[in-house]
């Protein structure tokens, strides 16, 4: 007899026989389930993952493992020797090559398996999601204590990062059949998380470093196995939390509106084999490349443009280039954190404010706003630092990247209204290659033209001037492929057979005969517990990182 728990059904659904604790068939819901108790469980996936974005408290203790090294004699070794040296330390750039590895590997992966993940399921790929990013971290902290170079990059860079690949695209799917009504909303929570989790991890990581160097040491080894083994529970639990909708799910009373022919929404859907053969498809996987181009290219030199800006007039003196005492610099150092700290937040807030609004608006209005705000203000940037006008540079970078989340957040509701909510997963995942592309290329440009510009002889306080007009040139490239988007020509749908043989892969073909019943139980205590579970460790964050961010005030 099939066993049913409060938040779902364990009933088998193909052939009627129940399949692995981690299938896809164990995890359909069944009436007494409520739909938002999925959110929580995608949180606990992203805000661990999202530790991605606060690695770099990591690189400075890292370069500083070996106290007894001759930097004389380390001088000129190899990137080869660098990577199995046991006698010198490391360098900032070989270890921050880590974050590199992630963005590449999370696209990778995502791009690799994203279509195995729409027949296994949330709760498998969700669980192999946790036992990569998890056993990543533990491995990365044991090639640290052995100070083994290539040890790090294999675990937290490789394997870590197949670990953010698929728990990134895990929730996608599962949440927007369960919000037809709000997809952007849906995912926006989702991703919210990713942008959130340097808020809790960033400071997390700093206890434990400080708690295990008590007795020596730099602490960097035990506190990556020790968030390794932390977030391995974190996200299995957010694994096995999710439950997915049975086929023809809806919410009660909810309509979806009647589509025409010009509908930027529409009922069928494509497979992934055609989808990314479409020219929607590229030209949505443009639009996310340059909005994070020029969205990562701040992220990557936030801290040293605001002090390169700046300088003095941070500290209160009315020369940039002033000479500043030691407190001076403390002051300058203090605002420059406060701002990766208000980047964290607006980050991370912005993917659920814009991917909400671009339920409203649509998502290709909402992508308008985005490369046409953003132009104006990466034109103004320069503007603001001509003027020393440091707060609306502040105010105008926190702008930039609520967009840059915000694309991330919204193109998952923009490629289900466009290619259908059967593959978007499948789909999502093989769009974030974008990112990895971005996430080399934004870094790599504004890195260059900052040294050429230096090279040159212009003023430290000038040299992004260049680097900003050229990523509002970007934009307004981004701004013709949106412009370019329409709906997907009828012959790459899926015919309904089709369609029931890819049902009948994720073993969909028997849920429907329950869609009217699923999921209409109450919230309860059960979800009071889930979302604090989530939430009180992300208003954590989001206090510690308003605190880093009054150092700006």
């Amino acid at each position: 007899m099939a066993s049913t728990d409060t938040l779902g059904t364990d009933r088998g659904i193909a052939g009627g026989s129940n399949g692995g604790l981690l299938s896809r068939e164990r995890t359909v819901a069944g009436s007494s389930f409520n739909r938002w108790l999925v959110p929580p469980a995608a949180l606990a996936i992203h805000l661990c993952i999202g530790m991605a974005y606060g690695f770099s408290v990591f690189w400075l203790p890292m370069t500083r493992q070996l106290a007894n090294a001759n930097p004389a004699a380390c001088a000129n070794q190899s990137f080869l020797q660098e990577m199995f040296t046991t006698q010198c330390n490391w360098t900032v750039p070989a270890v921050s090559l880590t974050f590199t590895l992630f963005i590449v590997m999370l696209g990778i992966a995502a791009a690799l398996w994203g279509g195995w993940l729409e027949h296994a399921g949330p709760r498998k790929a969700g669980f192999i999601a946790a036992l990569c990013w998890g056993g990543g971290l533990v491995i990365g902290g044991i090639g640290v204590s052995m100070h083994q170079l290539w040890l790090v990059y294999l675990g937290c860079g490789v394997l870590g990062g197949v670990g953010q690949g698929l728990g990134y695209i895990t929730p996608v799917s599962t949440l927007i059949k369960w919000f037809p009504d709000r997809r952007g909303m849906a995912t926006g929570f989702a991703i919210m998380g990713y942008g959130g989790g340097a808020m809790i991890g960033a400071p997390l990581a700093v206890a434990l470093m400080k708690h295990f160097s008590i007795d020596g040491g730099t602490g960097v080894a035990s506190t990556l196995m020790a968030m390794g083994v932390i977030y391995l529970l974190v996200m299995s639990a957010g694994a096995f939390g999710f439950r997915v909708a049975p086929v023809g799910w809806k919410p009660a009373g909810w309509a979806p509106k009647a589509a025409d022919e010009s509908s930027m929404i529409t009922k069928r859907h494509v497979h992934l084999n055609r989808a990314w053969k479409t020219p929607q498809f590229w030209l949505v996987w443009g639009v996310l490349f340059l909005n994070v181009t020029a969205g990562i290219a701040v992220i990557s030199m936030a801290s040293p443009m605001l002090q390169d800006v700046f300088g003095g007039k941070l500290a209160g003196l009315t020369e940039a280039a002033a000479d500043l005492t030691p407190a001076q610099k403390a002051a300058v150092v203090a605002a420059a954190a406060g701002l990766v700290g208000l980047i964290s937040l607006f980050n991370s807030l912005g993917r659920l404010f814009w991917a909400s609004l671009s339920d409203k608006i649509g998502r290709k209005n909402t992508y308008y706003t985005f490369f046409i705000l953003g132009i104006i203000v990466y034109c103004l940037l320069p503007t603001w630092g001509h003027m020393g006008a440091a707060g609306l540079f502040v105010i105008s970078i926190c702008v930039i990247l609520s967009m840059y989340g915000g694309g991330f957040a919204t193109v998952p509701a923009y490629l289900a209204d466009l290619f259908g909510t059967q593959m978007v997963g499948a789909i999502h995942g093989r769009l974030l290659t974008a990112w990895s592309a971005a996430g080399i290329f934004g870094p790599f440009l504004i890195a260059a033209i900052r040294e050429g510009q230096l090279a040159a002889g212009v003023a430290k306080n000038l040299v992004y001037d260049r680097t900003l007009y050229i990523m509002a040139g970007l934009l307004f490239v981004g701004l013709i492929c949106n412009a370019l988007v329409k709906p997907v020509k009828e012959s790459a749908f899926m015919t309904d057979e089709e369609l029931a043989r890819e049902r009948s892969l994720q073993h969909d073909t028997g849920g429907s005969a329950g869609a009217e019943t699923a999921a209409r139980g109450n919230f309860g205590v059960a979800g009071a517990i889930f979302w604090l579970a989530v939430g009180v460790p992300f208003l954590i964050g989001l206090y510690i990182a308003l605190a880093k961010a009054a150092a700006l005030f």
